[in-house]
């Protein structure tokens, strides 16, 4: 079973930042992607960043240029850079990682992030 904790949401202002950690119970190379979802209330959850095994990353439209996702192999974790945080950022963030081999995601236990404007 994949252990996945994340840590660093909080309540911030608008225009403020955060940075978000998922510390992975695995190597990320076990992982053939990580990334982050979140969900509002009463929304479906969407996917915010992903990263693949490779490397190469993808975000959603309404944080591109404002989120950043990294990783650190020796730590086996992935980060979530927030950056001018707006109000509608609000939600709980998931960190989810896929097992190579496997067609599903494993979750983590979501970490809240409240923009206050």
């Amino acid at each position: 079973q994949v252990q996945l904790v994340e840590s660093g949401g909080g309540l911030v202002q608008a225009g403020g930042s955060l940075r978000l950690s998922c510390a992975a119970s695995e190597s990320i190379f076990s992982f053939n992607a990580m990334g982050w979802y979140r969900q509002a209330p009463g929304k479906q959850r969407e996917l915010v960043a992903l990263m693949l095994n490779s490397g190469t990353t993808t975000y959603a439209d309404s944080v591109k240029g404002r989120f950043t996702i990294s990783r650190d192999i020796a730590k086996k974790s992935v980060y979530l850079q927030m950056n001018s945080l707006k109000s509608e950022d609000t939600a709980v963030y998931y960190c989810a990682a896929r097992l190579i081999g496997r067609g599903l995601y494993d979750w983590g236990q979501g970490t809240q992030v409240t923009v206050s404007s």
